[in-house]
């Protein structure tokens, strides 16, 4: 005897001119629903290694017992992988991510940029982070960190080895420029660098580009040291101080922070906040008797006078706290605007001097001092920066010029100017190769004006605030074929190291006290792919996120339509 089954069911839904699956939309595609979920398992994989590295979650927490009651709930036929495959699976999204950086880097026209730092962990281990810059065939600015390994030793020679190693593992050949600090043994590590990649551009001359960030924190602290008694007072003032804000009705939203004495930017955020919160230090003092007397033991009472240096020395600190939050950038060229940082300190100096206060004016001569060690003499500064001013279309040989102007000597500012131009050809003549000039002769035939002076005969764009420099290259790229290649070279440099001291932000992060037993290996493969599918994660995976949305709902509506479908049928029929 024939059991009962469900054939004649199955045949029946088939048939069925009611059943919603039978019925052919031609406004939108016919819905599918795969029958088995290997392709879904393997996208769950790799979304959970994705969410193990982009929220910084220990590989444990793939066992923990909470993810394994929603991932219960939300898909319980997903196999949950252990810490051990999770970490398997984490490093193999690193190699499959490396692959397409690669692809990306051997794909760009342009030279790459690096930017790099050294970093000293918890556990005591010394980490280099190296990261490129370049701009891609889109004119797009492109930043990804290389490398994030370990290394012997500070020494100049074992940075300049392992920054070439990681070059030749990536298969990068064409190195523009290195941003890095002013420590001496990175001088070192440059001059190795420049031995074995031999730069074109005039011999490695502008190979070596320092950190303006640094700098500036150079010349920031120098000048603090003759500040340092007002900033004292009001640092102790607020180490003790207690709640008197509420009593004097102090409306800031900000609130009392103590500095890290080797962090001007930090010295500035504290006397910033504090300044506002004078009344409330007096407050204090008359309901504590101890307040004044702790102070005057240690730093001393901040007088009058102190809150008057303290609140000059804050809207003074003010320009340079910012100058050094729109160099820091990584997502935006800025290159071209390091001329206009420097002509903008370079005034602030010089105007600051005239100021009465005859300690402020101390302050300031030695911060002047420090200015003029590493930017008052043209021959020591990289001149490709000077370039990246005059391949800004707003500003050209002629702001250049007006400005050098302005912050020099007219005999030293026409020095200067004649050392740029003849930089300025010797760039453009090298990067127009001999059979590139032959065939743009013949184009031409007797019109020998070079792209460089077209370029600058042009009258200049107008001063806009979402002036995109990048856009404006890429659209006069076909006019300019030779001296665009040039701009995208100049224009990917990076005139801070902040890039890669970002990273090590992540680093400490991810080799926090509980996690101090993961590899070197495992370590750069959180960090970098980390970098790298945070960028990815773009207006692009967005609208991927929102198709998929979109799947689901048409998946949803289906099946309800099916529930209604069998409802009717079993009203219809009174059986199943």
């Amino acid at each position: 005897m024939k059991k009962i089954g469900t054939g004649s069911l199955k045949y029946y839904i088939g048939s069925c001119k009611k059943n919603p699956s039978n019925v052919v939309d031609n406004s939108q595609g016919q819905l599918v629903l795969p029958r088995k979920g290997v392709e879904g398992g393997k996208a769950c994989r790799k979304g959970l290694a994705q969410m193990i590295v982009i929220d910084e979650l220990p590989f444990k927490f793939v066992e923990s017992e909470g993810f394994k009651k929603f991932m219960f709930v939300a898909c319980p036929r997903f196999h949950i992988p252990s810490r051990t495959t999770m970490t398997r699976d984490v490093y193999q999204l690193y190699l499959d991510e490396r692959i397409k950086i690669k692809q990306l880097l051997r794909s760009s026209c342009s030279r790459v940029c690096l930017t790099t730092d050294t970093w000293t962990s918890l556990q005591r281990v010394n980490y280099l982070c190296i990261t490129a810059h370049f701009i891609d065939n889109d004119w797009k600015l492109n930043k990804k960190i290389l490398n994030f390994c370990p290394i012997s030793s500070h020494k100049g020679e074992s940075i300049g080895m392992v920054i070439e190693k990681c070059l030749l593992n990536w298969g990068i050949d064409k190195l523009f420029t290195v941003t890095i600090d002013n420590a001496s043994s990175n001088d070192v590590a440059i001059g190795y660098l420049r031995k074995k990649f031999n730069p074109r551009i005039q011999n490695g001359k502008y190979f070596h580009m320092r950190c303006m960030a640094h700098i500036v924190n150079l010349i920031v602290v120098e000048g603090l040291k003759e500040m340092n008694k007002s900033v004292e007072r009001v640092r102790g003032a607020v180490r003790y101080f207690k709640e008197c804000v509420v009593v004097e009705k102090i409306e800031c939203k900000k609130m009392l922070c103590l500095d890290v004495c080797t962090r001007w930017n930090s010295t500035y955020l504290m006397l910033d906040t504090a300044q506002n919160f004078e009344r409330a230090f007096e407050r204090f003092e008359e309901q504590d008797t101890n307040f004044r007397v702790e102070l005057e033991r240690r730093e001393g009472w901040p007088s009058v006078d102190d809150w008057v240096n303290v609140r000059n020395l804050r809207d003074f600190l003010e320009h340079f706290y910012k100058v050094t939050l729109r160099i820091s950038g990584t997502s935006y060229v800025t290159s071209n605007n390091f001329f206009d940082e420097l002509s903008e300190i370079d005034i602030l100096l010089r105007d600051a001097q005239l100021k009465s206060n005859v300690d402020f004016s101390v302050m300031v001569i030695k911060m002047k001092e420090k200015y003029d060690k590493y930017w008052g003499d043209i021959d020591k500064m990289n001149l490709l920066m000077y370039v990246a001013c005059i391949l800004n279309p707003r500003q050209k040989l002629k702001y250049l010029e007006f400005a050098l102007s302005e912050m020099f000597s007219s005999e030293k500012a026409c020095e200067m100017m004649q050392k740029l131009k003849e930089s300025l050809y010797e760039f453009f003549d090298e990067k127009m190769q001999a059979l590139y000039k032959k065939r743009e002769l013949e184009i031409c035939g007797e019109d020998k004006t070079s792209e460089l002076d077209k370029y600058l005969a042009e009258a200049n764009e107008e001063f806009i605030e979402d002036f995109e420099i990048l856009l404006w290259w890429k659209v006069s790229s076909p006019r300019f074929p030779t001296l665009s290649k040039m701009a995208r070279d100049v224009l990917a440099i990076l005139v801070s190291t902040v890039a890669s001291e970002s990273t090590f932000s992540t680093g400490g992060r991810v080799l926090d006290q509980y996690r101090s037993s993961l590899t070197p290996k495992i370590v750069q493969a959180l960090v970098c792919t980390q970098d790298w599918i945070r960028k990815s994660s773009s207006q692009e995976d967005i609208k991927k996120i929102e198709e998929q949305i979109q799947d689901l709902d048409k998946i949803e509506n289906g099946l309800m339509q099916m529930e209604i479908f069998w409802r009717e049928e079993i009203d219809i029929n009174g059986e199943y």
